[in-house]
Parts: structure tokens; sequence; C-alpha cells
């Protein structure tokens, strides 16, 4: 092994301990929000319970009650929640208030940063997809996946919607003008999305149009995937194509997967042009 390649991997071991360091760091800052941590843990549960109690339905042709429908969306919109929301509020506020700067300062692998914001997001993802799945079980009857395989759609689906919502988080963090303002410009986003992506109501029932641009983003793929791991095999037919269409979710996310990290790098800066 030469010495550069020495230098490399040891760079390399440094920015992953570092970053877990910080993740650790950005974990217990998180907790210490109380208010952002109640939001981002109740909403999803919040909308559960409210929903559940105005639709108490049957999905049209079968004996499967709407709420375990919805409920696959809201796990996918509790998953963009600690995500996209998040990180793209809470990076906006950090470049706002200097925080960035500072970091870029110090004598720390500049990936670190980010290995530190993933590892929040990947434990707040699955804090939040277990806590939903006991609340569905508990109170609205979600049945758990029966078999192996779909525990394994469970999985890759939940791997890909994070890392795509991850980097849509980072790269819309740019968007917003100033930090204050962060909020008011990300939720009515993630709100319309939920609308237009087959969380609150049918995908299909959805006037055409709203089809049409609902899917075109990853949380009405995301959904989908979760659906098929929840509902019942029969209720595929309920979907646009007459199936799961799992490829079309991984080809889908994965493309969202690569937009996110090319606008991630293009728009990504630790402090505002105006400093």
């Amino acid at each position: 092994m030469t010495t550069t390649t020495r230098t490399r991997a040891s760079h390399r071991s440094t920015a992953l301990g570092i970053g877990l360091r910080r993740g650790v760091l950005e974990l217990k800052q998180f907790l210490r929000q109380k208010d952002t941590v109640i939001f981002t843990f109740s909403f999803p549960l919040l909308m559960t319970v409210l929903f559940g109690a105005i639709f108490q339905r049957k999905l049209p042709g079968t004996d499967v009650d709407f709420t375990q429908y919805f409920l696959a969306g809201m796990v996918a919109t509790g998953i963009m929640g600690t995500t996209f929301v998040l990180l793209a509020v809470g990076i906006a506020l950090e470049r706002d208030d200097g925080t960035l700067k500072r970091l870029r300062a110090m004598p720390m692998p500049l990936s670190a940063y980010f290995i530190g914001k993933t590892v929040l997001v990947l434990v707040a993802s699955i804090a939040q997809t277990v806590l939903l799945l006991v609340f569905g079980s508990l109170f609205f009857g979600l049945t758990m996946p029966a078999t192996a395989g779909k525990w394994l759609t469970l999985g890759w689906v939940l791997l890909l919607g994070v890392i795509a919502c991850t980097l849509l988080g980072v790269a819309m963090s740019a968007v917003p003008r100033s930090g204050r303002s962060a909020a008011a410009v990300v939720m009515p986003i993630f709100v319309v999305l939920q609308f237009i992506s087959g969380v609150f109501f049918v995908f299909t029932e959805l006037p055409g149009p709203v089809q049409a641009v609902g899917g075109v983003f990853p949380l009405k793929w995301l959904s989908q995937g979760l659906r098929s791991v929840f509902l019942p095999e029969e209720l595929q037919r309920m979907e646009p194509t007459g199936s799961w269409d799992h490829p079309g979710i991984a080809i889908v996310l994965a493309l969202w997967i690569v937009a996110g990290l090319v606008l991630s790098v293009a728009t990504f800066r630790w402090q505002r042009a105006r400093s």
C-alpha cells in the first residue's frame, strides 16, 4: 500500500469517525428541541386519528378498512417529515445563524457534517416508522408483513425512500431566503405532496391531472411500495398499473436519488450569498 493510499484510507476513517460522533451530537440537539420532536413524531399520529375517525369505510369491493390503506401512506409521510422537512428547515437555519460557516472553518472533514445529518435522519426515520407501525397495529388493525419477501420489500423501499428524501431535503435547504422563512416555504410543499400522492385518498380516485403530477414525485412511489407490504395482494388492482409495480418504484426512487444528489451538489452553500 502506497503512502497516498494509506493517507486516503486514514482520511476516510477519520471522516467516518467524526461523522458518527457528529451524528450522536445531532441526535442530542434534536432531542433537546422538544417542540420539533413533538411535532415531527405527533403529526402523522394525529392525522391518522383524524382521518381514521372521518373515513370509517371499506375500500370499494373489499373488506379492508380505508384506514389501513391510509396508514401505509402515513408511514411514507413520517419518513418524508424526518428527512426532507427536518433537513430542509434545519440546514437553512444553521446556514442563517452561522453554524455552517463555523463548521467549515474547523479542522474537520466537511463530509463529517453530512454523515452526522445522515445518522440523525436515519435514526429518526426508523423511530418514526416503528412508532407508526405499533400505533397502527394496536389501534387500527394494521397487519404486519407475514413473509420474508414482504419484510425485504419493506427494507429496500424504506432505504431508497430515506436516501431520496434526505438528498432532496439538503437541496431544498437552499431555496428559503432565510432560516426564519424556511418552515413557511417547506411545509406547504410537504402538505400538497401528501394530497396529490395518494396519502389521504385512494390514488386512483384522484383526478387524472392530479395523478399525473403526483406520479412525478417520490412520496407517491414510497406510499405505493409500503402499500404493497401492508395490504392484501388483491388490492394491487387499485394501483394505476393494476400491480404494485416494484420495478417502477425502484427506478423512480433511484432516479430521485440521482436528481437529489446532483441538486445537492449544485445548490449547497456553507453561507448565504450575501455573506
